[in-house]
């Protein structure tokens, strides 16, 4: 109940898409299309890829990255000081922060930064490196807040980066709780699990 989880996820004009955690569950082909297994999307869409975090008491505010690509530089100046202004104002001096194993977060400056700032921080040798299940922005704060977006507004990369501040302040708070309510019986399953992911069939859609 004392950790920031946070994550980066790229979003364009046909909505919210990541090759490295869009995952349909399913236990077959044919249930996987049905579930939406099957995206449109334009050739070369324009593209925003944004930061957030979450914690049970709510979300960080957003930090989008325009172009929609981001370095070791740009996450710390423009991230780790939005996390660790949030994480102290809303737990004070007792609280964890957590990133993925992304490039720019196991840079040796960033672990750096990490080390010298935060409370405490999970490093990158301690964060499992394929870990859907153990995040609540994966596993249900990035549905959630696809969801609050009006995609009817979005005809443009500006309409797109107009939709996605609104909606960050739409997400549920019920919502919020419950995910990260759940962390601690989803890391007791997935150790149960050796490691492995909760569901053993995964249709990766490419």
């Amino acid at each position: 109940m004392r950790i920031l989880f946070s994550d980066e996820k790229i979003f364009d004009l046909d909505g919210m898409y990541n090759s490295q955690n869009q995952r349909i569950w399913a236990a077959s082909r044919d249930e996987a299309d049905e579930k939406g297994g099957i995206k449109v999307k334009q050739k070369f869409p324009q593209k925003v890829m944004v930061w957030l975090g979450v914690c049970f008491k709510g979300v960080t505010p957003l930090v989008i990255f325009d172009p929609g690509t981001v370095d070791h530089a740009e996450y710390i100046q423009k991230v780790l000081p939005v996390a660790l202004k949030y994480g102290n104002k809303t737990f004070g001096k007792h609280w964890t922060f957590q990133q993925d194993g992304a490039k720019p977060h196991i840079h040796h400056l960033t672990q750096t930064w990490c080390q010298d700032n935060f409370p405490s921080f999970i490093d990158k040798d301690h964060w499992s490196p394929n870990s859907p299940d153990l995040n609540p922005l994966d596993y249900c704060i990035w549905d959630e807040f696809a969801q609050c977006v009006n995609w009817k507004k979005v005809t443009s990369k500006v309409t797109l980066i107009d939709e996605l501040k609104c909606a960050v302040k739409k997400i549920r708070q019920d919502v919020v709780l419950q995910s990260c309510s759940s962390w601690t019986a989803r890391l007791n399953r997935v150790l149960k699990n050796g490691g492995g992911y909760l569901k053993k069939l995964i249709y990766v859609i490419l």
